[in-house]
Protein backbone atom coordinates (compact mmCIF):
# COMPACT_ATOMS: atom_id res chain seq x y z
CA UNK A 1 0.00 0.00 0.00
CA UNK A 2 1.33 3.17 -1.01
CA UNK A 3 1.76 6.20 1.30
CA UNK A 4 -0.93 8.01 -0.67
CA UNK A 5 -3.55 5.26 -0.50
CA UNK A 6 -2.54 4.98 3.05
CA UNK A 7 -3.01 8.90 3.76
CA UNK A 8 -6.84 9.14 1.96
CA UNK A 9 -7.84 5.86 4.15
CA UNK A 10 -6.82 8.00 7.20
CA UNK A 11 -8.50 11.11 5.98
CA UNK A 12 -11.53 8.82 5.67
CA UNK A 13 -11.67 7.07 8.99
CA UNK A 14 -11.37 10.74 10.27
CA UNK A 15 -13.62 11.93 8.41
CA UNK A 16 -16.60 9.05 9.53
CA UNK A 17 -15.73 9.75 13.05
CA UNK A 18 -16.60 13.67 12.83
CA UNK A 19 -19.94 12.51 11.43
CA UNK A 20 -20.67 10.00 14.19
CA UNK A 21 -19.69 13.29 16.73
CA UNK A 22 -22.67 15.11 15.24
CA UNK A 23 -26.08 15.25 16.11
CA UNK A 24 -28.44 13.20 13.79
CA UNK A 25 -30.22 17.44 13.41
CA UNK A 26 -26.62 19.30 12.42
CA UNK A 27 -25.27 16.30 10.29
CA UNK A 28 -28.39 16.51 8.29
CA UNK A 29 -28.73 20.43 8.84
CA UNK A 30 -24.91 20.92 7.40
CA UNK A 31 -25.71 17.94 4.26
CA UNK A 32 -28.41 20.20 3.23
CA UNK A 33 -26.36 23.45 3.52
CA UNK A 34 -28.24 24.85 6.25
CA UNK A 35 -27.59 26.37 9.94
CA UNK A 36 -29.04 24.66 12.89
CA UNK A 37 -32.56 25.63 13.98
CA UNK A 38 -33.06 28.30 15.93
CA UNK A 39 -33.90 27.35 19.61
CA UNK A 40 -36.16 30.24 20.26
CA UNK A 41 -37.14 32.20 17.28
CA UNK A 42 -38.66 35.21 17.26
CA UNK A 43 -42.34 35.51 16.89
CA UNK A 44 -44.22 38.30 15.16
CA UNK A 45 -48.04 38.80 16.20
CA UNK A 46 -50.44 41.76 16.68
CA UNK A 47 -52.94 42.31 19.62
CA UNK A 48 -56.19 44.31 20.13
CA UNK A 49 -55.51 46.99 22.60
CA UNK A 50 -58.20 49.09 23.53
CA UNK A 51 -59.58 48.50 20.16
CA UNK A 52 -56.19 48.93 18.30
CA UNK A 53 -53.73 46.38 16.31
CA UNK A 54 -50.91 46.59 18.55
CA UNK A 55 -47.73 44.63 16.53
CA UNK A 56 -44.90 42.87 18.89
CA UNK A 57 -42.13 40.84 18.31
CA UNK A 58 -41.50 37.66 21.50
CA UNK A 59 -39.19 35.76 22.03
CA UNK A 60 -37.62 33.23 24.18
CA UNK A 61 -38.83 30.74 26.97
CA UNK A 62 -42.04 32.72 29.05
CA UNK A 63 -40.55 31.19 32.49
CA UNK A 64 -37.47 32.82 31.86
CA UNK A 65 -37.27 36.99 33.22
CA UNK A 66 -38.91 39.26 30.98
CA UNK A 67 -37.32 41.98 29.33
CA UNK A 68 -39.60 44.69 27.85
CA UNK A 69 -38.17 46.43 24.90
CA UNK A 70 -39.56 50.47 24.06
CA UNK A 71 -38.36 51.87 21.50
CA UNK A 72 -37.53 55.18 19.99
CA UNK A 73 -38.03 57.75 17.07
CA UNK A 74 -38.52 57.18 14.44
CA UNK A 75 -37.59 53.26 14.70
CA UNK A 76 -40.15 50.27 15.84
CA UNK A 77 -39.47 47.15 17.78
CA UNK A 78 -36.87 46.14 14.56
CA UNK A 79 -34.56 48.12 16.47
CA UNK A 80 -34.00 45.55 18.97
CA UNK A 81 -33.84 42.59 16.75
CA UNK A 82 -29.93 42.46 17.65
CA UNK A 83 -30.63 41.75 21.30
CA UNK A 84 -33.34 38.70 19.95
CA UNK A 85 -30.43 36.94 18.54
CA UNK A 86 -28.52 37.48 20.79
CA UNK A 87 -30.37 37.23 24.50
CA UNK A 88 -33.63 34.96 23.58
CA UNK A 89 -31.87 31.63 24.64
CA UNK A 90 -31.92 32.55 28.38
CA UNK A 91 -34.58 35.58 28.57
CA UNK A 92 -37.95 35.99 27.65
CA UNK A 93 -38.17 39.42 25.06
CA UNK A 94 -40.64 41.39 23.85
CA UNK A 95 -40.88 44.07 22.24
CA UNK A 96 -43.98 46.59 21.13
CA UNK A 97 -44.60 48.47 18.10
CA UNK A 98 -46.08 51.90 19.75
CA UNK A 99 -49.75 53.46 17.93
CA UNK A 100 -48.36 55.18 14.62
CA UNK A 101 -45.05 53.59 14.61
CA UNK A 102 -43.89 50.26 12.86
CA UNK A 103 -46.77 47.79 12.37
CA UNK A 104 -49.07 49.20 15.00
CA UNK A 105 -52.16 50.49 13.69
CA UNK A 106 -51.65 54.70 12.44
CA UNK A 107 -54.80 56.04 13.75
CA UNK A 108 -55.60 59.70 12.39
CA UNK A 109 -54.16 62.26 14.60
CA UNK A 110 -57.71 63.72 14.24
CA UNK A 111 -59.44 60.87 16.00
CA UNK A 112 -56.40 59.64 17.87
CA UNK A 113 -54.76 61.68 20.97
CA UNK A 114 -50.77 60.94 20.22
CA UNK A 115 -49.25 61.91 23.60
CA UNK A 116 -47.12 59.91 25.63
CA UNK A 117 -49.69 59.78 28.51
CA UNK A 118 -51.85 58.22 25.86
CA UNK A 119 -49.29 55.75 24.80
CA UNK A 120 -47.82 54.68 28.05
CA UNK A 121 -51.49 54.02 28.56
CA UNK A 122 -51.93 51.84 25.92
CA UNK A 123 -48.75 50.04 26.57
CA UNK A 124 -49.50 49.03 29.96
CA UNK A 125 -52.84 47.43 28.63
CA UNK A 126 -50.45 45.93 26.52
CA UNK A 127 -48.30 44.45 29.55
CA UNK A 128 -51.26 43.20 31.10
CA UNK A 129 -53.40 41.37 28.28
CA UNK A 130 -50.14 39.81 27.28
CA UNK A 131 -49.79 38.77 31.53
CA UNK A 132 -46.36 41.00 32.38
CA UNK A 133 -46.46 40.99 35.84
CA UNK A 134 -42.91 41.38 36.37
CA UNK A 135 -40.20 42.78 33.79
CA UNK A 136 -37.15 44.53 33.30
CA UNK A 137 -38.03 47.45 31.41
CA UNK A 138 -35.74 48.58 28.23
CA UNK A 139 -36.13 51.74 27.51
CA UNK A 140 -34.66 53.80 24.54
CA UNK A 141 -34.91 57.60 23.29
CA UNK A 142 -39.07 57.69 23.62
CA UNK A 143 -38.99 54.69 25.57
CA UNK A 144 -37.84 56.49 28.41
CA UNK A 145 -40.86 58.83 28.93
CA UNK A 146 -43.11 55.67 27.92
CA UNK A 147 -41.24 53.78 30.45
CA UNK A 148 -41.07 56.14 33.19
CA UNK A 149 -45.06 56.63 32.76
CA UNK A 150 -45.65 53.05 33.05
CA UNK A 151 -43.23 53.06 36.42
CA UNK A 152 -44.97 55.47 38.65
CA UNK A 153 -48.22 53.91 37.36
CA UNK A 154 -47.25 50.51 38.82
CA UNK A 155 -43.87 50.27 40.12
CA UNK A 156 -44.75 46.91 41.83
CA UNK A 157 -44.19 45.38 37.81
CA UNK A 158 -40.72 46.57 37.46
CA UNK A 159 -37.80 44.68 38.76
CA UNK A 160 -35.19 47.01 37.43
CA UNK A 161 -34.39 49.55 34.64
CA UNK A 162 -31.93 49.08 31.31
CA UNK A 163 -31.76 53.24 29.92
CA UNK A 164 -29.86 53.55 26.76
CA UNK A 165 -30.00 57.10 24.97
CA UNK A 166 -32.46 58.36 26.69
CA UNK A 167 -32.81 61.57 28.86
CA UNK A 168 -34.81 62.27 32.62
CA UNK A 169 -32.91 65.09 32.89
CA UNK A 170 -33.25 69.03 31.36
CA UNK A 171 -29.49 69.41 31.18
CA UNK A 172 -29.42 65.81 28.68
CA UNK A 173 -31.50 67.87 26.26
CA UNK A 174 -28.61 69.62 23.90
CA UNK A 175 -28.05 72.39 22.00
CA UNK A 176 -29.76 70.44 18.92
CA UNK A 177 -32.70 71.28 20.57
CA UNK A 178 -33.08 74.97 20.42
CA UNK A 179 -35.69 75.15 17.43
CA UNK A 180 -37.65 72.10 19.14
CA UNK A 181 -38.01 74.20 22.69
CA UNK A 182 -39.03 77.05 20.30
CA UNK A 183 -41.39 74.73 19.11
CA UNK A 184 -42.82 74.00 22.19
CA UNK A 185 -42.96 77.82 22.97
CA UNK A 186 -44.67 78.83 19.72
CA UNK A 187 -46.59 75.68 17.95
CA UNK A 188 -47.80 77.62 14.54
CA UNK A 189 -44.63 79.45 14.17
CA UNK A 190 -42.04 76.77 14.10
CA UNK A 191 -44.03 73.52 12.45
CA UNK A 192 -42.39 74.32 9.14
CA UNK A 193 -39.18 74.29 10.88
CA UNK A 194 -39.31 71.56 13.41
CA UNK A 195 -40.45 69.07 10.57
CA UNK A 196 -36.79 70.31 8.97
CA UNK A 197 -35.13 69.91 12.22
CA UNK A 198 -36.82 66.25 13.34
CA UNK A 199 -37.59 64.25 10.59
CA UNK A 200 -35.20 65.26 7.77
CA UNK A 201 -33.33 62.92 6.09
CA UNK A 202 -29.96 64.42 7.10
CA UNK A 203 -31.73 64.35 10.66
CA UNK A 204 -32.58 60.68 10.48
CA UNK A 205 -29.26 59.50 9.44
CA UNK A 206 -27.29 61.54 11.78
CA UNK A 207 -29.52 59.69 14.77
CA UNK A 208 -27.56 56.68 13.41
CA UNK A 209 -24.27 57.67 12.87
CA UNK A 210 -24.10 60.60 14.69
CA UNK A 211 -20.17 62.00 14.75
CA UNK A 212 -18.55 58.46 14.30
CA UNK A 213 -15.65 58.64 12.03
CA UNK A 214 -16.11 55.15 11.00
CA UNK A 215 -18.66 55.45 8.30
CA UNK A 216 -17.98 51.77 6.72
CA UNK A 217 -19.53 50.11 9.62
CA UNK A 218 -22.83 51.56 9.29
CA UNK A 219 -25.65 50.01 6.86
CA UNK A 220 -27.57 53.11 5.54
CA UNK A 221 -30.82 50.52 4.97
CA UNK A 222 -31.53 51.28 9.22
CA UNK A 223 -32.53 55.24 8.08
CA UNK A 224 -33.36 55.20 4.71
CA UNK A 225 -36.28 52.39 5.90
CA UNK A 226 -36.97 55.01 8.63
CA UNK A 227 -36.93 57.99 6.28
CA UNK A 228 -39.06 56.46 4.12
CA UNK A 229 -41.77 55.18 7.10
CA UNK A 230 -41.62 58.97 7.97
CA UNK A 231 -42.98 59.94 4.40
CA UNK A 232 -45.75 57.82 4.33
CA UNK A 233 -49.10 59.85 4.52
CA UNK A 234 -49.93 60.99 8.14
CA UNK A 235 -46.55 60.30 9.38
CA UNK A 236 -45.50 63.95 9.21
CA UNK A 237 -48.68 64.70 11.17
CA UNK A 238 -48.54 61.98 13.83
CA UNK A 239 -44.95 62.82 14.71
CA UNK A 240 -45.25 66.34 15.16
CA UNK A 241 -48.22 66.21 17.52
CA UNK A 242 -45.96 63.55 19.27
CA UNK A 243 -43.43 65.88 19.52
CA UNK A 244 -45.16 68.72 20.52
CA UNK A 245 -46.66 66.81 23.37
CA UNK A 246 -42.30 65.59 24.58
CA UNK A 247 -42.36 69.50 26.39
CA UNK A 248 -44.82 67.53 29.24
CA UNK A 249 -41.41 64.88 29.82
CA UNK A 250 -39.26 67.82 30.83
CA UNK A 251 -42.01 68.85 33.14
CA UNK A 252 -42.12 65.21 34.26
CA UNK A 253 -38.49 65.23 34.48
CA UNK A 254 -38.38 66.05 38.75
CA UNK A 255 -40.98 63.21 39.33
CA UNK A 256 -38.77 60.57 37.39
CA UNK A 257 -35.71 61.95 39.04
CA UNK A 258 -37.61 61.85 42.65
CA UNK A 259 -38.98 58.20 42.43
CA UNK A 260 -35.33 56.99 40.85
CA UNK A 261 -33.63 59.11 44.36
CA UNK A 262 -36.20 57.69 46.52
CA UNK A 263 -36.29 53.65 45.04
CA UNK A 264 -32.61 53.50 44.16
CA UNK A 265 -33.67 50.86 41.58
CA UNK A 266 -31.44 48.55 40.74
CA UNK A 267 -30.11 50.58 37.13
CA UNK A 268 -27.42 50.11 34.03
CA UNK A 269 -27.18 52.98 31.75
CA UNK A 270 -25.76 52.44 28.31
CA UNK A 271 -24.62 55.21 25.93
CA UNK A 272 -22.90 56.12 22.97
CA UNK A 273 -20.14 58.20 22.68
CA UNK A 274 -21.24 59.39 19.15
CA UNK A 275 -24.91 60.49 20.35
CA UNK A 276 -25.96 63.26 18.83
CA UNK A 277 -29.33 63.91 19.67
CA UNK A 278 -28.76 63.99 23.71
CA UNK A 279 -26.25 65.68 26.12
CA UNK A 280 -23.41 63.02 27.04
CA UNK A 281 -23.66 64.51 30.65
CA UNK A 282 -26.90 62.35 31.14
CA UNK A 283 -25.41 59.16 32.01
CA UNK A 284 -23.80 60.89 34.92
CA UNK A 285 -27.05 62.66 35.87
CA UNK A 286 -28.64 59.26 36.02
CA UNK A 287 -25.72 58.67 38.67
CA UNK A 288 -26.22 61.45 40.63
CA UNK A 289 -29.99 59.80 40.88
CA UNK A 290 -28.95 56.30 41.79
CA UNK A 291 -25.01 55.76 42.54
CA UNK A 292 -24.99 52.46 42.53
CA UNK A 293 -26.47 52.70 38.42
CA UNK A 294 -23.81 51.12 36.51
CA UNK A 295 -22.84 52.85 33.69
CA UNK A 296 -21.09 52.05 30.10
CA UNK A 297 -20.34 54.15 27.24
CA UNK A 298 -20.05 51.92 24.23
CA UNK A 299 -18.80 52.36 20.43
CA UNK A 300 -21.84 53.48 19.18
CA UNK A 301 -24.01 56.78 18.42
CA UNK A 302 -27.83 57.22 19.23
CA UNK A 303 -28.88 53.70 18.28
CA UNK A 304 -25.95 51.85 20.00
CA UNK A 305 -27.45 48.64 19.07
CA UNK A 306 -26.15 49.06 15.54
CA UNK A 307 -22.74 48.78 15.76
CA UNK A 308 -22.21 47.80 19.58
CA UNK A 309 -24.83 44.95 19.93
CA UNK A 310 -22.27 42.35 21.52
CA UNK A 311 -21.42 43.81 24.53
CA UNK A 312 -24.07 45.81 25.00
CA UNK A 313 -25.86 42.28 25.17
CA UNK A 314 -23.10 41.37 27.25
CA UNK A 315 -23.73 43.92 29.66
CA UNK A 316 -27.46 42.79 29.92
CA UNK A 317 -26.19 39.29 30.71
CA UNK A 318 -24.19 40.23 33.48
CA UNK A 319 -26.80 42.80 34.98
CA UNK A 320 -29.55 40.64 34.57
CA UNK A 321 -27.97 38.17 36.93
Amino acid sequence: MTAIIRGELVLLAVSVILASLQSPTEAQARAQGKERPVEYPTAYRTTQIDGLPIFYREAGPKDAPTLLLLHGLPSSSRMFDPLFVRLADRYHLVAPDYPGFGHSDWPDPKKFAYTFDHIAAIMTHFTEALGLARYTLYMQDYGGPVGFRMILAHPERVEALIVQDAVAHNEGLGANWTTRRAFWADRASYESALRTNLLSLATTRSRHVGDDPDLERHDPDLWTDEYYFLNQPGQADIQSDLFYDYRTNVENYPKWQAWMREKQPRLLVIWGKYESSFDPSEPGSYRRDVPTAEIHIVDGGHFALDTAADPIAQYIRDFMK
